[in-house]
């Protein structure tokens, strides 16, 4: 029988919590993987306590980044309890986790520990610094990381405090380079047999975005900071202020700059010389930022983004999360999804992001209850139901 997701069949114990790990082992999830949550007793991953929002005494933000997952708890504090997850990651095919460095090595835990019971496994490791180097024993966080990678350096207004990415994009980069990791040594181990230890960071997914600005320096030695809305190397593309909000307007290239001037009446600053060229309009780009400025400030968002959709020029409005959901493109390619919990009742979530034409990826099943499947993945280890009352007797599972 042919399987009607991607990663069906692929078992993944996931030992993660908060925010990188969760979301890589989510994305597996979304694709089919049988992904088996180990969390603390007492409370359990700890974003199930980050808030508010609470829905119906569940954490919004543990809702949104753990759908697809299997839950059990064990304490990792006793030796059972480490002996148990060692049972799992014998059977298991992936291992992630982003405890902090050194924790999981000193239960036996670690890579080469568990690759000497398991030598199929791809181990990954999420950190804020990766596994070498002189800042591999270092905690890390998203905030700390965006400023160490040089994010924050040009994020924000020139001349304005540091700013962060809005969203924690350091673990989100990290989450989404861990499942690339992942899967790249997947279809090594399908090759060969071997598995293999997979190692990303915080810092490291930072860097990695610094495309244009990166390219900069190396190239000239010269250290670019932030620009607010507008782009490094090309104008205009950037938000520019309308008599009632904004409008993102992408005018790029040199037939979009000529589109453009011409949609809004301004045909004349194709023959101004501070603009002929790309070049010439980055050389003066304040000037064509207030040029451009006082154009816009004349008619209401909405007139210019109709303006220059039929004059084909790319542009677009800057949504709030509400507008978001309301558009009909997002709406057309299911980015928003709904589904029922337990306890929360029915639920809102982001869909996958990824279509797939013949094995698409789907969200089957809300973020688990604490705990609520850790009878049925011992049953599948072969623990008897005495068994499993003799654990949770003894304080091991919960």
């Amino acid at each position: 029988m042919p399987y009607t997701l991607p990663l069906e069949g692929v078992k993944v114990l996931d030992l993660t919590q908060i925010m990188a790990g969760p979301f890589c082992t989510m994305l597996l999830a979304d694709m089919g993987a049988d992904v088996v949550k180990v969390e603390k007793p007492g409370g359990g991953d700890d974003t199930r306590r980050m808030g508010p929002p609470f829905v119906n005494g569940e954490s919004a933000a543990f809702l949104g980044i753990n759908r697809n997952k299997r839950s059990v708890v064990v304490d990792l504090k006793a030796e059972e309890g480490v002996e148990l997850v060692k049972r799992m990651a014998s059977k298991s095919d992936v291992f992630v986790q982003n405890f902090r460095p050194g924790s999981l090595e000193r239960m036996g835990l670690g890579h080469e520990q568990l690759r000497e019971i398991n030598p199929a496994l791809v181990y990954c490791t999420i950190s804020g610094f990766g596994t070498t180097g002189p800042y591999a024993r270092r905690a890390g966080f998203d905030l700390v990381a965006q400023g160490m990678s040089g994010l924050m350096s040009i994020n924000g207004h020139p001349g304005g405090r540091p700013a962060k990415v809005g969203v924690p994009i350091t673990d989100l980069n990290a989450g989404i380079f861990a499942a690339y990791g992942i899967l790249t040594a997947y279809i090594h181990r399908l090759k060969t047999g071997e598995g293999q230890h997979v190692d990303t960071s915080l810092m490291e997914s930072g860097i990695a975005c610094t495309f244009w600005e990166s390219a900069m320096y190396f190239a000239t030695g010269n250290i670019p900071g932030p620009m607010g809305s507008a782009h490094r190397l090309t104008a205009p593309y950037q938000a520019f202020q309308t008599s009632d909000g904004y409008v993102n307007i992408g005018a790029a290239n040199q037939s979009n700059w000529e589109r453009l001037c011409r949609a809004i009446g301004r045909e004349k600053l194709v023959e101004d010389t501070r603009f002929l060229q790309p070049s010439d309009r980055m050389d003066n780009i304040d000037d064509l930022t207030a040029t451009l400025d006082e154009t816009f400030a004349s008619e209401n968002s909405q007139h210019w983004l109709d303006t220059l959709a039929e004059a084909g020029v790319p542009a677009g409005p800057i949504y709030n999360m509400a507008e978001v959901y309301a558009d009909p493109q997002v709406q057309a390619r299911e980015m928003m999804v709904e589904m029922d919990h337990p306890t929360a009742g029915r639920i809102k979530n982001i869909g996958v992001p990824v279509k797939l034409s013949e094995t698409p990826g789907s969200v089957r099943s809300p973020s688990p209850l604490l705990g609520q499947h850790t009878d049925d993945v011992l049953s599948d280890m072969g623990r008897s139901e005495d068994e499993i009352a003799a654990l949770r007797a003894a304080g091991v599972i919960q």
